[in-house]
């Protein structure tokens, strides 16, 4: 075995993790499944690693505060 091993394990390993992580949080940021905590433990996320996720994560929640809800149709 070489020297080097451990400290390729050690690099290759977090990012494996991390790798699969990145995974099911795309599928939750699509479908929009995730509850309070997971959405602002994204949204934390992305405010570290991303300048703009900041206004864009307040912007989407403006929004959905806005929708109209839906008005029932007239009965007869």
């Amino acid at each position: 075995m070489s020297d080097g091993l451990p400290l390729l394990v050690l690099a290759v390993a977090p990012a494996a993790v991390m790798g699969f992580f990145r995974w099911p949080a795309s599928r939750v940021r699509r479908r929009g499944t995730a509850g309070a905590a997971v959405s602002a433990a994204l949204a934390s996320y992305d405010e570290a690693f991303r300048v703009t996720a900041h206004d864009a994560h307040h912007e989407i929640r403006a929004q959905a505060a806005r929708k109209a809800p839906l008005l029932l149709p007239d009965r007869l």
